[in-house]
């Protein structure tokens, strides 16, 4: 009645269907819910490792780029004095030249 092709496909499609109702099973046990809750707690744990180091790494470089500038902001002060000591120098200088 049914050739071989026929009942393979059909054995195959039944075991398809058992094995996948038993996959449901075993995936809704109260076991697997165990393993997913403890899998959950650990990417949670995990979660919160990665938030504390991106915020450590945030406050660093806020650090350095506070401490960049200020340092910046010091070299820019000592070569204005620079530049108004030589100018000043120059001012003296020509001042004696024409006593």
């Amino acid at each position: 009645m049914f050739s071989a092709s026929v009942m393979k496909k059909i054995g195959l499609f039944a075991g398809g269907v058992l094995f996948g109702t038993a996959g449901v099973k075993i995936l809704s046990s109260k076991d697997a819910k165990k393993v997913y809750t403890g899998c959950t707690a650990a990417v949670l744990r995990a979660k919160d490792c990665v938030m504390k180091t991106a915020t450590t790494m945030q406050e660093n470089a806020e650090d350095i780029l506070a401490e960049a500038q200020q340092i910046n902001e010091e070299r820019a002060a000592q070569e204005a004095a620079a530049v108004q000591e030589t100018e000043e120098d120059g001012a003296d200088h020509s001042a004696e030249g024409k006593m």
